[in-house]
């Protein structure tokens, strides 16, 4: 059975050049890259935030994606591992609470050259090597449009009152519940909502996990695509102009029109995953990375991210 884990290139500015975290295992006797096994009921995500903040101390939230190694154990079993790109603060430099145990004997914070060298293992220096092209290219810095599609909701057939008023079923309050550290991990600073109950309900636990306010707004919502009055353009384009993390929670005919808006913003050329970004099950996201210093660049990447079943 094959192992999944998760993990990330911590990075931060250290007199004035982009350093990288390694950590020396104890056990191992190795240097590598932060990591760690999932635990049963975790997404990759969550998995990776955890993990650096157990091995690090560091409280993170994840940027760009870097793509997964995978390789053979010494008992025999495939590891497949992914990585993030993840901004170490300098108030999350303060705070951290490491100290060297059983399993991390220390950690080093080296400029990207050194970093290569130090590393043990071929596999983690490919993963650095990823994160040196976004260095060079000059879009280490990030933010995310989290195009969120609301979670189960009763049918039309089954209710008899506006559309709007939809309520979630007892499976759609049980996904908005399980993506909330998914949507955590990317640390969103704002929540904007479509007015249907169903959006808004969606999004309410991660809300109140997160302390933030739902901004709600007609311009999303399905009334309005279907009436041809959306306002896509005009939330999503503010949205890029602050340049901060915000999850947008819509419904599917209109999410198409949220990532294409983001694509247009940002002149990013059209691709098949742009289109397929949009196209979500319910309580599924797609996270488009952007750069916070280029965002006119394109986006950046994209992910998405599915409720555990």
């Amino acid at each position: 059975m094959t192992v999944f884990a998760a993990g990330a290139v911590c990075w931060r500015i250290v007199d004035g050049k982009v350093n990288v975290l390694v950590i020396h295992r104890s056990a191992h006797r190795d240097v590598s890259l932060p990591k760690g096994k999932v635990d049963p009921g975790e997404t990759l995500p969550e998995t990776a935030v955890r993990e650096i903040s157990e091995e690090t101390g560091l409280r993170v939230t994840l940027g760009v994606p870097l793509g997964m190694t995978n390789y053979t154990m010494p008992n025999g079993r495939e590891k497949v591992v992914h990585y993030w790109a993840a901004e170490a603060t300098d108030q999350a430099v303060l705070a951290s609470t490491f100290l060297p145990n059983g399993e991390v004997a220390a950690l080093e914070w080296l400029p990207i050259k050194k970093a290569l060298a130090a590393l043990t293992y071929e596999r983690d220096a490919e993963i650095v090597e990823r994160f040196r092209m976004l260095v060079d290219e000059g879009v280490t810095r990030t933010f995310a449009i989290i195009a969120l599609r609301h979670a189960k909701a009763t049918p039309p057939y089954q209710f008899s009152g506006p559309d709007a008023a939809r309520p979630l079923t007892e499976r759609g309050r049980n996904e908005a519940k399980s993506i909330v550290q998914s949507l955590r991990a990317f640390g969103p600073e704002k929540i904007f909502s479509s007015t249907a109950k169903r959006c808004l309900q969606t999004v309410e636990p991660v809300s109140k996990a997160l302390k933030l306010s739902v901004r709600e707004t007609d311009l999303i919502s399905q009334d309005a695509w279907e009436s041809g009055e959306s306002g896509v353009r005009e939330i999503i384009g503010k949205r890029i102009r602050k340049r901060v993390t915000a999850v947008v929670c819509s419904h599917g005919p209109v999410l198409p029109d949220i990532v294409r808006e983001v694509a247009l913003a940002t002149g990013t050329v059209p691709a098949a995953t742009v289109s397929r970004a949009g196209d979500l099950p319910v309580a599924g996201f797609s996270v488009l990375h952007l750069s916070v210093d280029r965002p006119g660049s394109g986006i950046i990447a994209i992910e998405t991210h599915a409720p555990i079943a």
